[in-house]
Parts: C-alpha cells; structure tokens; sequence
C-alpha cells in the first residue's frame, strides 16, 4: 500500500456529489488497464472521500445512493476506473510522447510526399511535429488528433494522407499462398479465379505501398504483377 504523501486522487461524481480514494499512481493505471492487481495494493487509504485534501469523508448514506448497497473496495475500484485518474508529472510526460508516436506512426504509414508519393519515416514526422510545436492530447484517440496534427506539420513538410486501391495478378502455382497472405494485410474488395491466374483487389495506405509489394513479390517469388487502380485523398 502507498503512503498517504506519496498518492494521487482518482474520482468520480454522482449525483452531483464528488467521491475520491487516494491511490498509487501507477498501480491505479495498471488496475484501471485490467491488470490483476489487488485494490488493497492500489489503495493509499480505505476511505472514500468528498474531498481527499480536506480530509472530508463521504457519508455512508451519499455512498449508498451512489453506488447501491456495495463495500468500499467495490466502490473504490468503480472511482478508478470509470473515473478521471490525477496523473504524476513524469506519467503525463511518458503518456504525451507514448500518443506522439502513435500519431506519427499512422501518419508515416498513411500519408506521403506529394510531390515524390514516397513516404516520410517516422522520425521525420516526430521532427516536424516538434518544429510545428504541436502539442497531443495523452487521453484522446491518436486517430481523432490526425487531421489537426496534420494541418500543423504541413508547415514544416510536405505532406498528404492517401490511401490507393491495388490489383494483384498470382499464377495459379503461388495463388494458394498468396491468397493467405494478402486477407492477412486488407480486407478484399474484389477477388477473381481464373484459368492460370488469382486476382485479388486490395485497398491499402498508400505510405505502406512499399512494403506490401516486397510481401507480395516474396510470397510469390516475384511472379506477381501488382498495379495501382485508384488512389484518394483522406
């Protein structure tokens, strides 16, 4: 168990009334993920408060109202994780660039230079983010901060995210295991089996281009005849 001065709050309001436990920081986080850790080692304090900095307890007929007829570990663990975790200084820095790269990953993997189609390494995106000063939020989807990331950094480079439909022709002597390997990579949005040939047609991000043709050319030791049909904008 965490000592009282070394914890941080997490709560929860219902019925317009605030309820806190006093928690370790990371354990609460690993609790709040599914991890199997027991509430007691989460837990700095067994009470349930209104407010953990006055030392205000809740009122067990506020809890009763709140959270029904359960024990204070029941409704504990209910605070922790349905509700808003105060995060340490050094947990909010990790989680920031843990979202960071996550957000450079997708746009490496989507988007492309323009004017070269080829796409920007990782670590450029990270760079252009930096020089763009762009800040993320560690608590929202990556995916949902895209589009405003994305209008930032194009001041630094050039950069669009897209996404190109590809055909793909197998000779019947490598189509089986192709066949395996490209459901593997996207979803088919067209498929053909003919005489002496497969032909699959695939949608992928057009930052990744690159390595699904090696995938294709070493499934099928270079047989394959791959094509781009259409390309789009996101």
């Amino acid at each position: 168990m965490v000592s009282v001065d070394e914890a941080t709050h997490a709560r929860l309001t219902r019925n317009g009334i605030h309820f806190e436990v006093m928690v370790d920081p990371d354990l609460a986080l690993r609790f709040r993920k599914g991890e199997a850790v027991p509430i007691e080692d989460v837990l700095a304090s067994r009470d349930i408060f209104t407010d953990a900095r006055k030392g205000d307890r809740a009122s067990e007929e506020d809890l009763s109202a709140a959270f029904g007829k359960a024990d204070h570990a029941t409704i504990a663990s209910s605070i922790i994780k349905h509700g808003e975790l105060q995060l340490t200084t050094e947990q909010r820095r990790r989680f920031a660039d843990e979202k960071r790269r996550k957000i450079a990953d997708i746009i490496s993997r989507q988007g492309i230079d323009p004017k070269t189609k080829l796409p920007h390494p990782q670590q450029r995106i990270l760079n252009a983010m930096e020089e763009a000063r762009v800040s993320v939020d560690p608590f929202k989807p990556a995916e949902e901060q895209l589009k405003d990331v994305l209008e930032k950094i194009q001041s630094v480079i050039a950069i669009s995210l897209e996404r190109v439909e590809i055909s793909i022709i197998v000779p019947m002597s490598h189509a089986g295991k192709a066949s395996s390997h490209i459901r593997e990579i996207a979803p088919l949005k067209k498929e053909e089996w003919r005489n002496d040939s497969w032909l699959a047609v695939i949608e992928i991000p057009a930052g990744i281009q690159s390595d699904v043709y090696s995938r294709i050319n070493s499934v099928t030791g270079g047989t394959a005849e791959v094509r781009i049909t259409k390309e789009h904008k996101l």
